[in-house]
């Protein structure tokens, strides 16, 4: 009998899994991808329902989790900002209790870590974070489960952050050193991880992993497997886009970069992208451009994560 050990619990942060949870997590992504490539996807949500808060807008987190529902059986409830009695001045207390009383799981996508953490404590359900401005962990688990599939083994990989130490920066480099791939991010001054960041990175790095901080985009490049990159400018940041684009010019990832890493590495990018900001178009759309693999895998890794958390048997 399948031992349910993530069964009811929250994924609040990258660091709220283990090594074997994301190792459970991954295996069971692989089988929902084998099955749903067939036409043989179990609907093991059938009758079950998942809330979806979204106070920030997506197209890859919102059609992934909504469509990987639908696939497996459930339903899926968007809720946006102006659905929500929270506009009015309900509590994040109250929407949570009220909706656990609905729901088999809420996913949340919003600014503060903390809204988070406070409907996690007033829900009786699993929360899953689906972006806040601390942490990507949906996003980590899609690109551990590419990595995967890219390279046959996470353990010993070479994985390079290029750019603004942001939240999808600290939820790979905790994601990533767990599962013992060694991560060096490269930032400029004032954009680099910060120290609560590595510091949970660092705790986090099991199998051997580990996490490098420089200011050289060529010393984290050099020899690496995997050459990562995210958007320069993310929402809430539109005032200091000018600012931004200046300091991390440096820090594109050009094809004279890459040549930098192993010459089997792949590019990934959890998209949105800007060609010609934090990436040329020849790199993000060139042969060791691994985007479509990475953004299709949110949906399998997050049917993966909600089964689990749920507590149905594959």
């Amino acid at each position: 009998m399948e031992v349910r050990v993530l069964e009811g619990r929250d994924v609040l942060r990258m660091g709220d899994l283990t090594p074997a949870d994301v190792e459970a997590i991954l295996g069971r992504a692989l089988e929902h991808k084998s099955a749903h490539e067939i036409g043989r996807e179990a609907r093991l949500l059938e009758g079950k329902a998942v809330a979806m808060i979204f106070a920030k807008a997506s197209t890859r987190t919102r059609v992934s989790f909504e469509v990987g529902i639908g696939q497996l059986g459930g339903t899926a409830v968007y809720l946006s900002s102006a659905d929500l009695q929270l506009s009015r001045g309900e509590t994040i207390e109250d929407t949570g209790g009220v909706l656990a009383r609905y729901v088999d799981a809420i996913v949340i996508r919003t600014f503060l870590q903390a809204d988070v953490e406070r409907l996690a404590r007033a829900a009786c359900v699993p929360v899953i974070n689906a972006l806040t401005d601390d942490e990507h962990p949906c996003q980590t688990l899609a690109d551990l489960l590419t990595m995967k599939e890219r390279f046959g083994e996470i353990v010993g990989l070479g994985v390079a952050y290029v750019g603004d130490g942001n939240n999808v920066c600290a939820s790979l480099m905790v994601g990533a050193a767990m599962m013992g791939a060694h991560v060096r991010v490269a930032s400029p001054e004032g954009y680099e991880p910060t120290a609560d960041m590595i510091a949970r990175a660092d705790a986090a790095a099991t199998s051997g992993g580990s996490v490098t901080v420089t200011r050289d985009p060529a010393e984290a490049v050099a020899g690496a497997d995997v050459v990562y990159a995210d958007t320069w400018t993310s929402m809430g940041q539109e005032a200091e886009r000018e600012k931004r684009l200046a300091d991390l010019a440096p820090y594109q990832v050009t094809s004279q970069l890459m040549a930098l890493a192993s010459p089997t590495a792949a590019f990934m990018h959890c998209l949105p992208a800007h060609r010609g900001e934090e990436v040329t178009a020849e790199v993000i759309d060139g042969f060791q451009s691994i985007i479509l693999d990475q953004a299709e895998n949110r949906l399998h890794a997050q049917k993966a994560l909600l089964t689990h958390l749920i507590g149905v048997p594959s």
